[in-house]
């Protein structure tokens, strides 16, 4: 078996963000002569050779391939694209190492599903990918999305409600060879990642371009997330979204998002809003629900449009925050007690999103993938596999 370099085993629990102490335990190392701790330093130092199935453990554990374990050197941190950024003084800091697993899981199984459309010849390059570029007039690129998607504004705002009006910008998408993941987690509650930390995500690649939309946001904002990350990809830029707007391409996917889903003409029609706080607020709240919009979205707007400073838009976006949390707590309670809960295999399906359960059926019933590749894809067990891409 070829020797394990000690930096690796150090590097992998340090990105895995496990302090020695929680590695031991978690890979439930020691016994009554020597600590779990004593135990995992002495791997980690060169002065005892981890086994096999240890490092087994360990790539289970630290979220990581078992050939990592293998590399003569812990490697450098790859460029990931302008928007997969240092997280700003106001993030969790402790969350970047379940962000960092989050991302390489996604590129993962873009690459997968890459390889699968090569294997079936049906890796079409997609030319909108890049064909856009910064220095372009916000309203010409919003329609220009627009007409690619064949989106209809009054069609969306038809929908009986925030979810169906995302499913129908969802199916738009899927339709152009865009693969739309709903993902806040790495399998457990235990490893949520809040909108502090991202709120999307595009890999903006010419075949099996991916979206990640983080559920953990209010569902009346996925659809604005989703055409954020579209205009990533029309502008090329692979990148991570979380709320500083202050960045030029965030400003710019903000504001194509903004333009496609509330006009910035049909702002006009909240009228003067005057300087009661509380009858802002509700005039806001009126409005973004007969829109199927968020409420930070319309007060975006308010803000480009200056009708409201900036303070106000701070002060009106947090309170904003606090309702949706405050309602949010109160649903989990609610579902906490309720009985039963949606069926696994629904759920899953509509998290991977029907595209890529089509792409992952045909690949198994033409022997493209493995159980335990399609598994990978779909992010479930390789025994959950066929159950998730049986016809509903």
């Amino acid at each position: 078996m070829p020797q394990v370099n000690p930096q690796i085993l150090v590097w992998a629990r340090e990105t895995a963000g496990l302090s020695i102490d929680g590695a031991a335990k978690s890979l439930q190392l020691g016994g009554a002569r020597q600590s779990g701790t004593e135990a995992l330093g002495e791997y980690e130092k060169g002065t005892r050779a981890p086994s096999r199935p240890l490092l087994l453990k360990m790539a289970k554990v630290y979220r990581r391939p078992l050939l990592t374990f293998y590399l003569p050197q812990p490697p450098v941190k790859s460029e990931r694209g302008e928007d997969f950024r240092t997280l700003p003084g106001g993030r969790a800091f402790e969350s970047a190492p379940t962000l960092d697993a989050l991302v390489r899981d996604v590129f993962v199984r873009q690459r997968l599903v890459k390889s699968i459309l090569e294997d079936t010849d049906e890796a079409e390059p997609l030319n909108f990918v890049g064909s856009m570029t910064l220095g372009q007039p916000v309203d010409y690129v919003a329609k220009v999305i627009c007409k690619r998607l064949s989106f209809d504004l009054n069609e969306f705002r038809r929908k009986r409600t925030v979810e169906e009006s995302f499913s129908y910008m969802r199916g738009l998408t899927e339709q152009l060879g865009v693969f739309v993941l709903l993902i806040g987690n790495l399998g457990t509650h235990h490893t949520a990642l809040s909108t502090d930390v991202f709120r999307g995500f595009a890999l903006a690649e010419k075949v099996a371009p991916f979206i990640v939309v983080n559920d953990q946001d209010a569902k009346v904002a996925w659809s604005f997330t989703l055409l954020h990350e579209l205009a990533h990809i029309w502008l090329g830029r692979t990148g991570l979204s979380g709320a500083d707007f202050e960045q030029k391409i965030e400003q710019f996917c903000n504001d194509i998002a903004s333009e496609i889903l509330l006009p910035e003409a049909e702002i006009d029609d909240l009228g003067p809003l005057g300087d009661d706080r509380q009858k802002i607020m509700s005039a806001i709240s009126d409005f973004a629900s007969r829109r199927k919009v968020s409420r930070t979205l319309v007060a975006y707007r308010l803000l480009k449009r200056r009708k409201i400073h900036r303070n106000q838009w701070a002060d009106l976006t947090e309170e904003f925050r606090r309702s949706w949390e405050a309602e949010r707590a109160k649903k989990k309670e609610e579902a906490a007690d309720a009985a039963g809960g949606p069926n696994y295999y629904v759920v899953k399906r509509h998290r991977v999103g029907n595209a890529l359960v089509e792409v992952t059926r045909r690949a198994i019933a033409e022997g493209f993938v493995t159980p335990t590749k399609a598994g990978r894809i779909l992010g479930v067990k390789p025994a959950n596999v066929q159950a998730l891409v049986a016809p509903a």
